[in-house]
């Protein structure tokens, strides 16, 4: 079983596969150490690197990085894809692993990627679960478990998408799964989650109105939102996670209302000189 070998064990008796960590940050210095010190296992002794692109911190976030021995570069801010991307183009070893700042790994994750690596692997990246945890509870129905986020890949093999605030990666050639997951500790306060969803439907709503959606729609402000509470919270289950799973619902249907109208916002002919004005 993996779990009989320890890291440094399995290193001398499988080949050398090398990672490099890739992260893009600003002002996460309440959430770096945690994350990189998750994944110190996996590039200690000449087995890797972490490369952080910055865009501009005026926190410990550089400093953070650098006591971790991380490459630093700091660049003005190009958007999610671009800058996601930017940070993967620097990585220099066979495989890279793609993390965000509120992001860690479980020690059996990065037990399962050491071996899977050096395994005689014949795909180009990895699908790994991620452990979603609002105001402190790990949120387990409602979409947002098992949560595959596909993050591993083989250099070269993949570039992220633009998506608004969530860009994905696509990778060419076949990709598998891992079973142990990323922990994402995004929103442990209500203050931070609204902040957040406040900044990402703005987002949303330019990749909305690329779409087509221009005019002021009920159905989209009010009844696409009442749907969504409905199926995640009711026929996805999401009521099995308490308080925090009905804050949690009924919070991101929110978001889906404030998309769609924020999305008619930028379509005024007039929104130009209503926001200069401002």
């Amino acid at each position: 079983m993996v779990s009989t070998f320890s890291l440094p064990a399995l290193r001398c008796i499988l080949p050398r596969v090398t990672l490099s960590v890739v992260l893009i940050t600003q002002n996460e210095e309440g959430n770096l150490p945690r994350t990189l010190e998750s994944v110190m296992p996996l590039v200690r002794d000449g087995e890797g690197e972490i490369i952080v692109v910055d865009s501009g911190s005026t926190d410990r976030t550089v400093e953070i990085a650098q006591s971790f021995g991380a490459k630093v570069f700091v660049e003005a801010w190009k958007g999610f894809a671009a800058q996601k991307n930017s940070a993967m183009d620097k990585a220099s070893m066979d495989w890279v692993l793609q993390l965000d700042a509120d992001e860690t790994l479980e020690p059996s994750l990065a037990s399962e990627i050491e071996i899977n690596l050096k395994g005689g692997l014949t795909v180009n990246g990895f699908w790994i679960p991620r452990k979603n945890f609002f105001l402190g509870r790990w949120i387990r129905h409602g979409g947002f478990y098992p949560d595959p986020k596909l993050r591993l890949i083989r250099r070269g093999a993949g570039r992220f998408e633009e998506y608004g605030a969530h860009p994905t990666i696509k990778v060419n050639g076949p990709t598998g799964k891992l079973s142990n997951a990323l922990l994402h500790d995004a929103y442990p306060t209500l203050r931070g989650y609204i902040d957040h969803m406040n900044s990402y439907s703005s987002m949303g709503a330019e990749v909305a109105l690329a779409k087509g959606h221009r005019r002021f729609s009920v159905g989209n402000i009010v009844i696409r939102p009442l749907l969504t509470f409905v199926y995640n919270y009711f026929i996805r289950l999401g009521f099995l996670d308490g308080r925090e799973g009905l804050l949690l619902h009924l919070y991101h249907s929110a978001y889906v209302s404030w998309k769609y109208a924020k999305a008619w916002e930028l379509s005024r002919p007039n929104i130009a000189s209503d926001v200069s004005a401002d």
